[in-house]
């Protein structure tokens, strides 16, 4: 089951710009790359730094901590195998910027 979290407006998050949110204890920060906007969780698989500062080049995110690359569309290193970062759909409901959750349960199966 998931759930639609509204985190911002669509005024809020211009493209070039990101923006950090909070949601059930979750940090979860949010891109707008050319005007699409990706969400991941904010904690680097690595050794769970901040990605919220990490150094944008197109689509790929780079760790702020230990370089670590992660793709914003995917969640992925970029080549075979590798870590990878939880993403979030995110559509537009009525002006609002709206992350889909699943549920804990769906999380795990």
């Amino acid at each position: 089951m998931s759930r639609e979290v509204p985190v911002a407006t669509v005024d809020e998050l211009a493209p070039g710009q990101r923006k950090l949110a909070f949601v059930d204890g979750r940090s979860i920060v949010l891109f707008n790359v050319a005007g699409s906007v990706h969400a991941i969780d904010n904690s680097c698989p690595h050794n769970g730094a901040s990605l919220a500062s990490g150094q944008l080049e197109g689509c790929l995110l780079r760790c702020p901590a230990h370089g670590l690359r992660f793709d914003l569309r995917t969640g992925c290193m970029p080549g075979a195998g590798g870590l990878s970062v939880k993403t979030f759909p995110v559509r537009t409901v009525d002006d609002k910027l709206v992350v889909i959750l699943e549920d804990a349960a769906t999380d795990l199966a």
